[in-house]
């Protein structure tokens, strides 16, 4: 899994948005099942493009009702 970065995040399209997020949340389970150290970082790195993710939808969203 490759960090997203803010610029990919603004170049997806809604519905990829939403199952990036559903892909990333599945993961972040899956880390938060087998917690070690080396999830624990793992699981930060998630969290932050989940909260990318989940702007980005909310920027979309927003500019669709203007």
């Amino acid at each position: 899994m490759t960090i997203l970065k803010n610029k990919d995040a603004k170049k997806m399209e809604t519905k990829e948005i939403e199952s990036k997020l559903k892909e990333l949340k599945m993961e972040l389970i899956k880390k938060n099942v087998a917690a070690n150290k080396s999830s624990k970082i793992k699981s930060k790195e998630i969290k932050k493009a989940i909260a990318r993710l989940l702007t980005q939808l909310k920027i979309k969203s927003t500019k669709a009702k203007k």
